[in-house]
């Protein structure tokens, strides 16, 4: 038997022409490793044409709901299906020729030649004593082309770097030719151009109809590529959905325990995550949570730009309301204060502001518990103030009741000096405004 599908073909598939029919489907998946619970519950499925991402922190279970769906472990409770059919149900040969994967652990115990571990991807496609016939050398080369392997093809594998080894099981997984694919941290060992690559193929090959499940620690590179994202903690399932409603700052606390600002690249129009230690300006606080007087506070941020910008971001994912302005239209920092759903009180650049939003800006800053001010904003002489938003800032900081100024070193201070300035609740701040 040489029969075998090209790489950058259709794969074969029992249901592959029934949509109604998810290539990968998980339900209330449960495994244990002896008396220790790793999952509980989980529910997936993968539709064709489409990249879910599994996300989580480390000991989430992300590794092992992909060793469940692959059959190298047998969960406890729960079903895996494949195309429709148990995976239990499937021989290991069938099960091959469903689903391939590329594991995080890329060792060889083995001597093996580049080309000899590609070749093993088509072992589901051959009969006990078939060769490999001229479909599947087809298959395997394409496989080498695709994930850029082919110029060492002949070297040992245990002669290639990391990353290069983590390649060669991508090729691999693709010359076995399934309709779904399983990746474990696939960029994990490789450097930028080389993850890009390799993402950018898998998203081709979802889009040409393949299904894929990849577990992916950077939030970012999950919210390019993946249709739909589903966020594991504790073993279970805490979100799932589109990158856009599920990477929430919410959703990420409840995840990661951390705080996060989430924003929007300019460069790709998908959400962006800023995580920041939540313990940040503990000390003052002697590593307590903030008391309930305290927490959340309103915040007016007055400056522009990125130092201003990330100010905003930072007081936001510390779950603080924040407003900002006067700030020109087209700022950086007003950009942040959209992805923040923030206040943001902008005017025309190199021109007067105009009343309306001079007063708007100054009810917000009294309206406040503090007034952040970023830098060497609203420090000028009445002979220098021109009438645009640097006069109209001083306007703002002089109706604050408490002004704390930070970044006055180059715009530069750091998350505590941030942190600590909006939780001082010692009265009226007057001095140098």
């Amino acid at each position: 038997m040489t029969a075998g599908s090209p790489v950058v073909g259709s794969p074969e598939s029992p249901d592959a022409d029934d949509p109604e029919t998810p290539p990968i489907e998980v339900r209330d998946l449960v495994v244990s490793f002896g008396d220790v619970p790793v999952v509980s519950g989980v529910d997936l499925r993968v539709e064709r044409g489409s990249l879910v991402g599994l996300v989580g922190p480390n000991g989430a279970g992300k590794t092992t709901v992909l060793r469940a769906i692959k059959g190298t472990l047998s969960p406890d409770a729960g079903a895996v299906r494949l195309d429709g059919d148990d995976a239990d149900s499937l021989s290991a040969r069938e099960a091959g020729r469903r689903v391939a994967s590329v594991p995080q652990e890329t060792s060889l115990a083995f001597d093996f030649r580049v080309r000899q571990v590609v070749e093993m991807g088509r072992t589901p496609h051959l009969g006990r004593f078939d060769g490999h016939g001229p479909d599947d050398e087809r298959a395997v080369r394409e496989a080498m082309d695709a994930a850029g392997v082919a110029r060492f093809a002949d070297r040992a594998i245990t002669e290639v770097s990391g990353g290069e080894r983590q390649r060669v099981l991508l090729a691999r997984a693709l010359a076995q030719a399934t309709p779904s694919l399983l990746l474990d941290e696939p960029t994990a060992s490789l450097d930028v151009n080389h993850a890009v690559r390799t993402l950018e193929l898998v998203r081709d090959l979802v889009d040409d109809g393949r299904a894929a499940l990849a577990a992916i620690h950077d939030l970012d590179v999950a919210a390019r590529y993946c249709d739909e994202i589903v966020v594991l903690a504790d073993g279970g399932v805490r979100a799932a959905g589109p990158p856009a409603e599920v990477l929430t700052a919410d959703a990420l606390r409840d995840a990661f325990d951390a705080e996060a600002f989430v924003g929007e690249s300019p460069a790709t129009g998908t959400p962006t995550v800023t995580a920041f230690d939540a313990t940040d300006g503990g000390e003052a606080n002697n590593g307590a949570e903030p008391d309930d007087e305290t927490d959340p506070r309103r915040v007016h941020v007055v400056g522009r730009g990125r130092p201003a910008g990330r100010a905003v971001a930072r007081v936001a994912a510390a779950g603080h309301a924040v407003s900002v302005g006067v700030v020109p239209e087209g700022d950086a920092v007003a950009g942040v204060a959209a992805d923040a759903d923030a206040t943001a009180v902008t005017a025309p650049p190199f021109a007067a502001v105009p009343d309306e939003r001079r007063a708007e800006a100054v009810a917000l800053a009294r309206e406040a518990d503090v007034t952040v001010a970023v830098g060497e904003v609203g420090r000028v002489e009445p002979r220098t103030a021109t009438g645009g938003e640097t006069e109209a800032n001083a306007a703002v900081l002089a109706a604050s009741d408490r002004v704390a100024r930070i970044g006055g070193d180059g715009d530069r201070f750091g998350d505590d000096e941030l942190l600590d300035a909006v939780r001082e609740t010692d009265g009226p701040d007057t001095s140098d405004r």
